[in-house]
């Protein structure tokens, strides 16, 4: 019997026994598999704990079939990253990465520390935000193991040659010369002009939501990282520098106000909701290529793992058993 084979009997029986287990005498399924993905199952217990803080915030907003019809998108969307978290979680442990506890709890200890907080405020906060502690340290397990298949299956095989450094300062010389310029990270809801409003109502919710998660603590970088549906989203939402003019006029308002390091309050344009932090301010003048490098080196290589994270993660669901069953 092939491998996939064997792989689809295992599905199959494991199905049957957890039908046969959670169904009580009045037939109502009350727990159920709602995708195999290799040999690792997802169940709808489990998809309703990671639903559950979403929910809350639709269920505050609508009613009705909008309410049905946004919960189950909301479902098929979490349950996708479900799945691709599982894949990243398997291929982690294909290459020995492992993730302890004492990690973990070693980043909480950090952030605390940084942003002068003490364990009762972090608890209280994901308290708020309808989130358990579990919830949070699995959350901080999945960036952890995609920060460092990124690093060992990406980045450690990116190449950025001194002519693409040379090719990129000269089509772009002007970024480094004679205007000022910002550089931002950016967390991006799009919301188009003419949206429904209630549909705009909830993604502002969203937008505090995060922002308040950004406030008690949370890295901006990882924000964007699951929430940021603009450019450089696998860059921890980092554009780089934004030259003075080439920003949308409400974004560039409140850029130039903030200072180094400052992140911005919730900011509303005609193409969705934005939150920002400024990394880097430099004034006019022109900076020679020697002082640019690395800068445009990084950028590069930004770019480029951004595209080849998404087409490995594709890559991985293409080579992948996966049978959803919401």
């Amino acid at each position: 019997m092939g491998d996939v084979m064997k792989k689809i009997c295992l599905a199959m029986a494991m199905g049957m026994l957890m039908i046969a287990a959670v169904v009580p005498v009045s037939g109502e399924v009350v727990e159920r598999i709602v995708a195999i993905v290799n040999d690792d199952v997802i169940t709808l217990s489990e998809l309703n704990v990671a639903f559950e803080p979403y929910l809350k915030r639709i269920e505050a907003q609508l009613a009705g079939k909008d309410k049905e019809k946004v919960v189950a998108e909301g479902k098929t969307a979490i349950l996708n990253r479900m799945i691709d978290n599982k894949l990243i979680e398997q291929e982690a442990k294909k290459s020995g990465i492992v993730v302890k506890d004492d990690e973990i709890m070693g980043v909480i200890r950090d952030m605390l520390k940084n942003r002068n907080m003490q364990m009762p405020d972090l608890l209280q906060a994901l308290n708020k935000d309808g989130m358990t502690f579990d919830g949070y340290k699995q959350e901080l397990k999945e960036q952890l193991q995609r920060q460092q298949l990124l690093r060992r299956e990406i980045r450690a095989k990116l190449v950025v040659t001194d002519d693409e450094i040379g090719d990129y300062y000269r089509q772009h010389r002007e970024e480094y010369e004679g205007k000022e310029a910002i550089r931002i990270k950016q967390i991006l809801l799009p919301v188009p002009a003419g949206t429904d409003p209630a549909i705009r109502a909830r993604a502002r919710d969203l937008a505090e939501s995060i922002l308040k998660r950004i406030k008690n603590g949370e890295p901006f970088e990882a924000m964007a990282s699951q929430f940021s549906q603009g450019p450089a989203t696998a860059a921890g939402g980092d554009i780089g520098f934004v030259e003075k003019g080439h920003m949308l006029p409400e974004v560039e308002m409140v850029a130039q106000k903030l200072g180094g390091g400052d992140v911005s309050p919730v900011i509303e344009s005609s193409q969705g909701f934005y939150i920002i932090q400024v990394v880097d301010k430099r004034g006019a003048g022109l900076k020679p290529i020697i002082e640019v490098r690395q800068e445009i080196q990084r950028k590069l290589e930004d770019e480029k793992a951004a595209k080849k994270f998404d087409q490995w993660v594709a890559d991985l669901r293409s080579k992948s058993l996966i049978d959803i069953k919401l």
